[in-house]
């Protein structure tokens, strides 16, 4: 050994000696400061997770109240519609006695009469009280708005403490002040939203009014007060800046605190239809008591590595100092080799035959290598050296090895590419060997050429691999597919192709972007792959489709099974990123040889079955029957005649009749859309009506409808006297795909100037469905319309959902109520009490009311009674062609005397 290095290494036991200690307490700083930040962070986390948590209840709160007092808003209006128009003072009752107002949240409901005293009540012995001084009867004496009022009941009102009271002025037919509507009920009711649990210990949930004195809160314990005596709410909790927000409130009462001290988040929300607040506040300590436990057990954890760091670092230390001391002592001597050979990465041998008694190479033995070639083996350059090729490469691999050396003795030279046996004496997998005869020797060389190999085989996984499941690719399915059929033939046996398309997928992808539509993909190969067979091949197709081989199988039965199995199993939600997904699976089969000899045809017949499934319904598998293949070309035929009749505009338009209830009076009339085929004839609406929403062509289709019936109301204004024209107005159906993309406002302004008609002369229907996108853009939209001086009508109206404020806010003009309630008149006292409340409502917010399908008389006098505007139905008239309107027109009056009678 060089003397220079006979003293390097004492230096270097020493400077690890000192090293280990100072690592050591280097990496305390670290675990410790990690800890802290980890603890800050988690704290952190809690605290958003509780201001996310309160922002969310108060939101939920909120809409709850909204919707609690929007209900008891319409009870109270129906109720004093009742009243004034009712000849009975007995009212409240007779409901009672009917079964109304019998739940236990309705602790009182009466009229107060102008005098103060209670003219009829729901409680038996609730009328003794006067409550002419009391603040709510006076508010309504002095202010002739009927709208409701929230508040406190007044002491007078015998037992209806701990309840909110709902309160409407009443007018008598000179409309002046008749009195007033109250109805008492239990604060519970508006606490219920939540159970005390659920929110967690020290919580709160209240309900503040703002400016009337209101405030009902609940606290962890479930109790309900009503009073603000006793209230740990904030003094200020009805004067917040801001209609929403999330704030920490700590302190005591007298800093703007809460009373009991405590510490709290608190979320509120103001209503956008009440004078109210809802308010719900989490415990704060409740909220981070997960990270102080997070924190107290990462203290500990981080306490036990810091002491087994030190301990190690002073056995470190301990071993250095002795290994410095043996290096003094020692005096390694080693030989160097070639530097041609140590200096590189390739491994070098030199090997000498071993002959037996008659002169045959039997073996060889290893005379000299460099320590990269020992590596290889695990084994040191002495241990190596003088070793047999035999012993060091075992069983066939050295049989083999020996072989090729013999070639190379023979030949001069040989080389080749090998896979090196599964041995962990190993230190290579592949390995490239050179051999070259030097006079009755073999210089060999071996190169690790692992990491080239290892490229080659990624390379090859790319290529039949799908990179996001791990699952084969359809390049691979492919070229798998053959062969697999062709064994099967040959056996006599059958197989089972499985086309698999994930429902709704694409609708998860869309809304929560790539990423949680990737890990979706991911978690759906790996369900699949647990309802299969290991023998059963299985491949992602493309996109959200995969593709099943199943061969052997023993029925149908077995593989209907199997379709069924991952039907079920795909049924299941997937949680991804703490939220679940439900996306389903549709499965369709083919089977070789039956329903195709060649795997392009299999494909095709099994995504054809596919598709059959999924118009019938998804989630569900189908066998491949021909007759499928001829419903999706039908349906393809189907789209492509529609096209053509967009672009030959082979549509005509249909007129229904809408008239006075009472009279018969022609009013209006709706337009009905047809297609008349030159070879297939009139084709119905609910023929073509799905696939045209389906495909996106009700767009230009809706133009089209526009154009038509301005077109048609230009000429009904020529054909009166002098041209004077006796037309009515005309409403026309606008599709919700149509006017959630837009631009409707603008289509009909163009229109109506091409032809020259009066705005007046049109109306626009619009389904309820039409209104759940944004609401601002549809308000604009709608004022738009508006404000060309076109009536907006809600068609179908109680098929979907709207709200009574939405309907204010949407400020419709005509309200159509859906035949299926027409069909209930007459049938039931539950259609008809129903009908009339649509009616009331409707009249409150301004709106006329057309009922849909009047069918009989009956019907028609129930509607005369419920006070309904207008009716349309096949009593009336049947939708007819634009050339048999002109007699209506100018008759005017449709009803048959029996009918106007």
């Amino acid at each position: 050994m060089h003397p220079s290095r006979a003293h390097t290494a004492p230096r270097t036991h020493r400077f690890l000696a000192l090293l280990w200690p100072a690592l050591a307490l280097l990496a305390c700083l670290v675990l410790w400061g990690a800890a802290v930040l980890r603890a800050q962070a988690e704290q952190q986390r809690a605290f958003d997770q509780a201001v996310k948590q309160a922002d969310a209840y108060a939101e939920a709160y909120e809409q709850y109240i909204t919707r609690s007092v929007a209900q008891m808003d319409q009870i109270t209006m129906q109720l004093k519609h009742s009243w004034e128009h009712a000849h009975s003072r007995a009212l409240i009752e007779d409901m009672r006695r009917d079964g109304m107002f019998t739940d236990a949240a309705f602790v009182n409901v009466g009229v107060v009469g102008r005098d103060g005293s209670i003219r009829s009540s729901s409680r038996p012995l609730g009328r003794a009280a006067d409550l002419s001084g009391a603040r709510f009867f006076l508010q309504h004496r002095d202010s002739n708005s009927t709208a409701l009022r929230i508040g406190t009941p007044p002491p007078e009102l015998e037992g209806a403490q701990g309840t909110i009271l709902f309160s409407r002025r009443l007018d008598n037919a000179d409309d002046e002040f008749d009195g007033v509507l109250l109805m008492a009920v239990d604060a519970a009711y508006f606490t219920s939203f939540v159970s005390a649990p659920t929110l967690g210990p020290g919580s709160l949930l209240a309900l503040v009014g703002i400016d009337n004195g209101l405030r009902i809160e609940q606290d962890g314990d479930g109790a309900v007060r009503t009073h603000r005596a006793g209230s740990l709410l904030p003094a200020n909790a009805d004067r917040w800046p801001v209609a929403r927000g999330v704030q920490l409130v700590d302190g005591v009462q007298g800093a703007g605190g809460f009373a009991d001290g405590r510490a709290r988040v608190l979320g509120w929300r103001r209503s956008g239809a009440y004078p109210l607040v809802a308010l719900v506040a989490l415990s704060h300590e409740a909220a981070l008591a997960g990270a102080e436990a997070y924190w107290i057990d990462s203290r500990n954890q981080t306490l036990v590595a810091s002491i087994v760091l030190l301990a190690l670092a002073a056995v470190a230390t301990i071993l250095s100092l002795r290994a410095a001391a043996r290096a003094r002592e020692q005096d390694a001597v080693q030989r160097a080799y070639r530097t041609a050979t140590e200096s590189g990465n390739d491994g070098f041998y030199m090997v000498a035959p071993v002959r037996d008694r008659k002169g045959q190479m039997v073996d060889f033995r290893i005379v000299d290598c460099n320590e990269r070639g020992a590596f290889f083996y695990s084994m040191t350059r002495e241990e190596l050296v003088g070793s047999l090729v035999s012993q060091v490469d075992r069983g066939v691999d050295a049989r083999e090895l020996i072989a090729n050396y013999r070639q190379a003795m023979t030949a001069g030279f040989h080389q080749e590419d090998r896979r090196m046996p599964d041995d962990n004496r190993l230190n290579i997998r592949w390995g490239h060997r050179r051999l070259v005869r030097v006079g009755d020797g073999l210089a060999v060389t071996l190169q690790d050429i692992s990491q080239r190999k290892e490229h080659e085989a990624q390379l090859a996984r790319l290529a039949n691999e799908d990179s996001l499941t791990g699952l084969p690719n359809r390049h691979w399915f492919l070229n798998f597919v053959p062969p697999a059929l062709a064994h099967a033939k040959a056996n006599n046996q059958e197989a089972a192709l499985l086309f698999i398309d994930l429902d709704e997928f694409k609708q998860v992808n869309d809304s929560h972007g790539h990423a949680v539509g990737d890990r979706l993909l991911k978690a759906a190969a790996t369900r699949l792959l647990t309802q299969l067979r290991p023998s059963d091949r299985v491949a992602r197709f493309g996109g959200d489709e995969f593709i099943v081989l199943l061969s052997p199988f023993d029925s149908e039965h077995q593989v209907a099974a199997v379709a069924a199995r991952i039907i079920q199993a795909f049924g299941k939600p997937f949680t991804i990123a703490e939220e679940q997904h439900m996306i389903g699976a549709s499965v369709g089969i083919s089977v070789f040889p039956r329903d195709g000899s060649d795997a392009a045809t299999l494909i095709r017949h099994s995504d054809i079955a596919m598709y059959a499934g999924k118009n019938e319904g998804k989630g569900q598998y189908r066998f491949f029957d021909p007759s499928q293949s001829s419903s999706l070309k039908t349906r393809a035929q189907l789209r492509q005649r529609l096209l053509e009749a967009i672009e030959k505009k082979q549509f005509v338009l249909h007129y229904q009749p809408r008239v006075d209830t009472r009279s018969g009076r022609l009013l209006s009339m709706e337009a009905l859309l047809r297609w008349e085929h030159p070879q297939l004839g009139m084709i119905r609406p609910d023929e073509f009506i799905p696939l045209a929403e389906a495909s996106g062509l009700i767009v230009p289709i809706g133009a089209i409808v526009i154009d038509l019936a301005c077109a048609q109301l230009a000429a009904w204004r020529g054909q009166g006297p002098q041209g004077s024209g006796f037309a009515v107005p005309v409403s026309i159906n606008v599709s919700p795909k149509q006017f959630l993309r837009g631009g409707v406002q603008r289509e009909l302004a163009d229109a109506l100037l091409r032809h020259g008609v009066a705005p007046g002369l049109l109306e626009v229907e619009i389904t309820e469905s039409a209104m759940m996108g944004d609401q601002e853009e549809i308000l604009a939209e709608l004022a738009a319309i508006r404000a060309l001086g076109i009536k907006l009508h809600v068609d179908d109206f109680g098929t979907g959902y709207s709200s009574l404020s939405q309907l204010q806010r949407m400020k419709m003009d005509v309200l159509k109520v859906d035949r299926s309630f027409t069909a209930e008149l007459g049938r039931s006292k539950e259609g008809q009490v129903f009908f009339q409340a649509i009616v009331s409502m409707a009249h409150a917010l301004g709106m006329e009311v057309v009922a849909e399908g009047v069918e009989t008389r009956e019907q028609l006098q129930i509607l005369r009674a419920l006070g309904c505007n207008e009716v349309q139905g096949y009593l009336v008239a049947r939708p007819m062609a634009a050339e048999a309107i002109g007699p209506l027109l100018a008759r005017r009056y449709l009803f048959e005397d029996a009918l106007a009678a």
